[in-house]
């Protein structure tokens, strides 16, 4: 599992200062976006779970100890003190496929400030990561129009850990499948694969190419039909078919030229020789703008297979996402920064009728309301089991319909914003006076 080394100097450099000042009350810290993409209307929770794993064995190995000391020499009393250090804190989230906004905590730490501290940078790599993957696979979700989706990003993404992710957090919003087959019997998910165009040109003919894969996986047979004349390669489909007597679980893929035109051509040939069940797969740096203009025009495709793209989440490839001290000591902070001003306290998000609230933790509700925020540890132990896939993506599902309409647009979406609470607002105005008085500025000024 991921070590307490997994985290940025500077947070060691703090937690050690903490340490030897003896500051070791309890600090909640809340990790947030700032602010969406203009290509996001929404987002969507992900990386909880690799965050509770982190969290449950964060701990400093004699090898951690070693490096610091000897390399980045630290003396030994700071490094007695890492020793011990464990997560023993509590943690507030919102479950993994739940839609959130702009400025409202995705997860909230609680827990002695060294502790707190140098988990930040592993916490905001994978909430940040799998929640931008989430939401722009999301995003090819709603341009499907219910089209089937595979992911195909393994290949493209900047190392296997993200393919990993990509594969899980892709079956969260609801692809069907993934070409990753670790991540399918890691995550109990349906591989899917069809064949290269190298294995094409590897045989002699594309019908002898065609005819050898049938034979050896006759139960699960796309064939790839664009190597050299895609609507040739759709007729030598038919042959082989034919030939073999294949009848089940059949489709041809499209991987290039104008899939729209050639789906069309192509379904035309396959109904007229007899075969309405054989699917189309389309592939070929697709993302939700070429799947919007695809399912528009009705382009008669049965599946997508989505990689690079997405994958990488191509035109929003980050999140503006922190992880900022909203409580130390039991006394409320608030950072007051030029465009970076932070909200105090522990929070909740409360969703209904009329939008979401983002309130404090222990007020009420809004009638008719539900906190987003629910506990998942309680003294460095996970309240529940872990979830599902399967739980994650019925929350999606039912987050989804909720979505007004202007937020769901795949182009110029506009993203809903989230209300702050009477409550919050006053302890802001106390904090923010309290932290111009420690800072030495008049007030009003």
């Amino acid at each position: 599992m991921a070590g307490a080394l997994l985290t940025d100097l500077y947070e060691l450099n703090m937690a050690a200062s903490y340490l030897r000042r003896g500051m070791d009350e309890p600090a909640t810290f809340s990790l947030f976006v700032r602010r969406l993409p203009p290509s996001r209307g929404f987002l969507v929770a992900a990386g909880l779970e690799a965050c509770l794993e982190f969290l449950s064995s964060f701990s400093f190995e004699e090898e951690d100890l070693r490096y610091l000391s000897e390399t980045l020499g630290y003396d030994d009393a700071t490094i007695e003190a890492f020793r011990g250090l464990r997560f023993e804190g509590e943690v507030w989230a919102v479950p993994e496929g739940r839609v959130v906004l702009a400025n409202e905590p995705l997860l909230e730490v609680t827990a002695p400030i060294p502790v707190a501290q140098l988990v930040e940078t592993y916490l905001l790599n994978q909430v940040t990561f799998q929640t931008t993957i989430a939401s722009k696979a999301a995003r090819c979700r709603l341009a499907a129009r219910g089209t089937d989706l595979v992911d195909f990003a393994f290949r493209r993404t900047q190392g296997a850990e993200a393919a990993m992710a990509v594969a899980r957090t892709t079956a969260m919003v609801g692809f069907v499948a993934t070409s990753n087959v670790e991540a399918a019997r890691r995550y109990g998910l349906r591989a899917a694969g069809t064949m290269a165009h190298s294995f094409i040109e590897a045989f002699p003919t594309e019908e002898e190419a065609f005819r050898a894969f049938a034979q050896d996986f006759p139960d699960r047979v796309t064939f790839l039909v664009d190597t050299y004349d895609t609507l040739n390669g759709v007729r030598t489909a038919v042959r082989v078919i034919r030939e073999l007597g294949l009848a089940d679980r059949l489709g041809i893929r499209l991987d290039s030229g104008d899939l729209a035109s050639l789906a069309r051509d192509a379904r035309r040939i396959l109904d007229e020789a007899g075969l309405p069940s054989v699917r189309i797969f389309a592939s070929g740096g697709l993302d939700e703008y070429a799947l919007d203009e695809l399912t528009r025009a009705g382009a008669p495709i049965d599946a997508f297979g989505v990689g690079t793209k997405m994958g990488v989440s191509a035109d929003a490839p980050y999140l503006d996402s922190v992880y900022k001290l909203v409580e130390y000591a039991g006394r409320p902070v608030v950072k007051l920064a030029t465009d970076k001003v932070t909200l105090p306290g522990r929070k909740q998000v409360f969703r209904g009728p009329s939008g979401d609230v983002i309130g404090l933790r222990g007020e009420d509700p809004p009638p008719g309301a539900e906190p987003l925020l629910v506990p998942v540890m309680r003294e460095g132990r996970r309240t529940e089991p872990p979830g599902t896939i399967a739980e994650a993506r019925a929350r999606f599902e039912a987050d989804l319909e909720r979505l007004p309409e202007e937020a769901r647009r795949i182009r110029d979406p506009e993203a809903p914003e989230a209300a702050i609470s009477r409550a919050l607002a006053r302890l802001a105005d106390e904090a923010r006076a309290d932290a111009l008085r420690r800072a030495g500025v008049a007030s009003g000024t």
